[in-house]
C-alpha cells in the first residue's frame, strides 16, 4: 500500500527511519519532505501536500510528524477526506483510552481504535513524546489495522 509521509523540522530523523521501516515491510513509502533541515520551517506546508494526496487516493495513507503531532493533525483534518488521530507515545497513551469505564493497559490502543472506528486515514506522532521503535510500532499497528465497516461508525464519520 502507499504510505506519505511528511515532517516538520523536528520530524525529520524520525521520518527517516519510518520510511525505511515500513519499506521494508513492503509499504509503497513516499517521502514528501521537509527536505533540507530548516530549523524555521512550518509544519502546515508539508502536511498539507501529504494530507491532499491520502484524500485524492482512496487506497492511500499518510503519517505525519512534527513536535507535538498536534498541529500536524489539525492542519491535515482541514482537508475533507482526511481523518487524522493523534498518537503520543506509550508514556503519555497508557490508560487514557476508556470503555465502558475501563481504562486501556495498551497505549498503542488508541491506533488501533482510530482504525477501526474513525476509518482513520492519516496518523500523526509527536516526535517529542516517541522513540523510533514506538513510532515504528504504532506506523506498523496503524497500517495493519482494518476499519470495522460496523454501520454506526460509517455514519458517524458520514456526519464529519
Amino acid at each position: 500500500m502507499t504510505v506519505y509521509l511528511a515532517a516538520d523540522h523536528t520530524g525529520i530523523k524520525l521520518k527517516a527511519a519510518l520510511l525505511q521501516a515500513l519499506t521494508e515491510l513492503g509499504h509503497a513509502a513516499v517521502d514528501l519532505g521537509a527536505e533540507p533541515f530548516d530549523p524555521e520551517d512550518d509544519y502546515p506546508d508539508v502536511v498539507t501536500p501529504c494530507a491532499a494526496r491520502v484524500a485524492a487516493e482512496q487506497d492511500a495513507f499518510g503519517i505525519v510528524i512534527g513536535g507535538s503531532g498536534h498541529g500536524e493533525a489539525m492542519a491535515a483534518n482541514r482537508l475533507p477526506g482526511v481523518r487524522a488521530a493523534t498518537f503520543y507515545g506509550p508514556r503519555a497513551s497508557a490508560g487514557a483510552l476508556e470503555s465502558e469505564g475501563t481504562a486501556s493497559t495498551d497505549a498503542y490502543d488508541i491506533v488501533r481504535v482510530a482504525r477501526r472506528h474513525n476509518d482513520a486515514n492519516v496518523l500523526s506522532i509527536g516526535a517529542r513524546f516517541v522513540t523510533e521503535a514506538e513510532a515504528e510500532e504504532a506506523a506498523r499497528i496503524f497500517l495493519e489495522t482494518p476499519f470495522s465497516g460496523d454501520e454506526r461508525h460509517i455514519r458517524r464519520i458520514a456526519k464529519f
